[in-house]
């Protein structure tokens, strides 16, 4: 009995020492622990990159020739009127001739411009005006012959003398000398597609030739000539062409009346008598004449030299083309001029004249007011009117120093 309790005391204290060394153990544990606060650390934010934009040469869109074919033109902002005076003029001048020809100009240029083509295309050949002959029709016209025809009129010694040239496709050249006859040399080109058609190129166009005392009318016929409103013939419909250059030699007292349309310049020299000269497609010259009349042509120059000072009113006009006028020392006339993409120059002192007033014209409600668009200036004392009108293209006024 007393054994068996000792064995449970020796248990006893083993088990108190044990738990002292686990309670003292577990203190320890507990005191050196140290606690640890985990914060969650966000992801690194990607970089931002600030896009780079690149930005190169700008190029202009290259802008190609622009061509003018169009019927109507539109408003057009019209530059200073530069009128450069080779002669001492006063100030005065300038400021009176540097003046602006309209600040705005509106459909009534259409109506101007007009005149000066159905002026100068006669309603029997304005079927034929707009025909442009190229290589690829000269291709086609594989047959082609060619003929000089030479003939002389008589003319009266005294009355009045006309020499009439009604042309469509060549050149006129008229020379004035000491003859009392009209001499005249024509060569003809015909040009076909096939020898068929050339023989009837020889028979459908004439040169049909009249004369009534002392007035001469030389005029190229064919079916180009067509008589309809709204007739639409090119030469090449028919499968020919034909081509009439005119060489004439006329007495010097004589008035001209001459045109031509197209593949054909126009020259008269020489001649004291009054003149109308037409063109379409070439230019004009004309070189030592007296008289009056008009000079017109629509794509090319206008070149005029006076023997003697027109006595009458005259005009000369061209649309894409400059004017060229050359006068006597005594020159005295009044001038009217207008251009739209040229200068003026005088070898002349001029005198400004005043500007002529809008004028009104009342169409129902409306009123349209019309400006006078030429600049006029006088030359000595004035006298008659000289009219210079073109598109493009300088006008001169010179002096024939011979």
């Amino acid at each position: 009995m007393a054994s068996a309790r000792k064995r449970f005391g020796i248990i006893l204290a083993a088990y108190a020492v044990g738990g002292v060394f686990l309670v003292s153990f577990c203190a320890r544990k507990i005191a050196g622990q140290q606690v640890e606060v985990k914060v969650p650390v966000p992801p690194p934010l990607p970089s931002i990159v600030s896009p780079v934009i690149h930005v190169g040469q700008i190029a202009p869109p290259e802008i190609g020739p622009i061509t003018i074919t169009a019927p109507e033109i539109g408003p057009i902002s019209v530059p200073d009127l530069n009128l450069e005076i080779n002669s001492d003029l006063n100030s005065e001048l300038n400021s009176n001739l540097n003046v602006q020809l309209n600040s705005e100009l509106n459909s009534e240029l259409n109506q101007n411009l007009a005149p000066a083509i159905s002026e100068t295309i006669t309603p029997t050949v304005a079927a034929v005006a707009d025909v442009a002959v190229n290589a690829a029709e000269d291709d086609d016209f594989r047959a082609s012959d060619q003929e000089t025809i030479q003939k002389s009129f008589a003319m009266p010694a005294s009355g009045p003398k006309s020499l009439d040239i009604d042309n469509v496709w060549g050149s006129i050249e008229v020379s004035a000398d000491a003859t009392d006859k009209v001499e005249m040399t024509v060569v003809r080109t015909n040009r076909a597609e096939s020898k068929d058609k050339l023989e009837k190129a020889k028979k459908e166009v004439t040169l049909d030739i009249s004369q009534d005392g002392g007035a001469l009318k030389l005029y190229v016929n064919g079916p180009f000539r067509c008589q309809c409103d709204d007739c639409r013939r090119s030469r090449d419909d028919d499968g020919y062409a034909v081509k009439m250059d005119f060489q004439v030699h006329v007495p010097k007292d004589i008035d001209v009346h001459i045109k031509t349309v197209n593949e054909g310049h126009v020259r008269v020299r020489g001649t004291n008598g009054d003149f109308s000269v037409r063109n379409v497609n070439g230019d004009i010259e004309m070189d030592n004449i007296s008289g009056s009349g008009t000079a017109r042509t629509v794509n090319g120059p206008v070149k005029v030299s006076f023997r003697q000072n027109p006595k009458e009113n005259s005009d000369f006009k061209t649309i894409n083309g400059s004017v060229e006028l050359t006068f006597a020392r005594d020159l005295s006339a009044d001038f009217r001029f207008k251009t739209f993409n040229g200068a003026i120059y005088s070898d002349f002192p001029v005198t400004a004249m005043p500007l002529h007033p809008m004028e009104a014209e009342h169409r129902g409600a409306k009123v349209i007011y019309r400006a006078d668009r030429f600049t006029e200036a006088r030359v000595n004392a004035g006298g008659p009117q000289i009219q210079i009108e073109n598109l493009n293209g300088d006008i001169r006024i010179l002096e024939n120093h011979e």
